[in-house]
């Protein structure tokens, strides 16, 4: 019998709390749920859970904040919870390392479609199904050098000037995409279909996000803002 995904879900709200662990244990999870931030960070790091969900507004330590140290300690993926798609918490969980983010109220089918779409782009991440065929690029052995930067897209790593970058799964899905055709621009749905695994339209703040996560990483001109198109990998 295949082991259970364990699901870390911290929510204030003790129906949703209840009603969402019920739905996503029906479907085959393992769920610890916890109340509060300051008890969903000790779940985490006794559970080491294989995804998190926070609800962005939780006592003790918010959801941003939990994201934060989530991420300080490990690259396991994150969704955020939000009440209101148009609020500045949208963005802010997504810098704080968020992978995605689902919208309340929001239907379990929905919720349970978007954990396994990330958790399909993780396993991808780790077991090297990427797009990194491209041409254009100088490189052996499954390593794309553009500058200074190196994508190693057998072993998974990143280096810039000689030194490794980490990057989350999500980021290194992102770098992949452009990575396998550098100076071609991709728009912001088509990356979204590619890394986010949405076969319908998405809200590209994630993808607006994620870009100016990995630019900092790789280096800021390394990935051009094509305005009105999308964004394209310098060679």
């Amino acid at each position: 019998m295949a082991e259970q995904t364990h699901v870390l879900f911290v929510e204030d709200d003790d129906v949703i709390r209840e009603a969402t662990q019920l739905a996503l244990e029906r479907d085959g999870f393992a769920v610890t749920a916890m109340p509060d931030g300051l008890s969903g960070l000790e779940a985490f790091r006794a559970n080491r859970p294989d995804i998190a969900l926070l609800d962005v507004m939780v006592p003790g330590l918010d959801g941003v904040s939990l994201c934060r140290r989530i991420r300080d300690e490990s690259t396991v993926p994150v969704i955020m919870l939000s009440a209101r798609a148009d609020s500045i918490d949208v963005v802010l969980g997504l810098e704080a390392g968020a992978d995605d983010y689902v919208t309340k109220p929001f239907d379990g089918a929905v919720l349970v479609a978007r954990i396994r779409a990330v958790l399909r782009r993780f396993g991808h991440a780790s077991g090297g199904d990427a797009r990194a065929d491209g041409d254009g690029s100088a490189g052996t052995g499954g390593v794309l050098t553009f500058g200074e930067l190196e994508v190693d897209t057998e072993g998974m790593e990143v280096r810039r000037a000689g030194d490794p970058v980490a990057l989350t799964p999500t980021e290194m899905r992102l770098l992949l995409e452009f990575s396998s055709a550098p100076g071609t621009v991709l728009s912001r749905d088509k990356l979204l279909e590619r890394v986010w695994d949405y076969g319908w339209g998405g809200d590209t703040r994630v993808v607006d996000v994620h870009v100016q996560r990995l630019r900092t990483k790789i280096g800021q001109d390394r990935i051009e803002t094509v305005r009105g198109f999308g964004y394209k990998l310098r060679a």
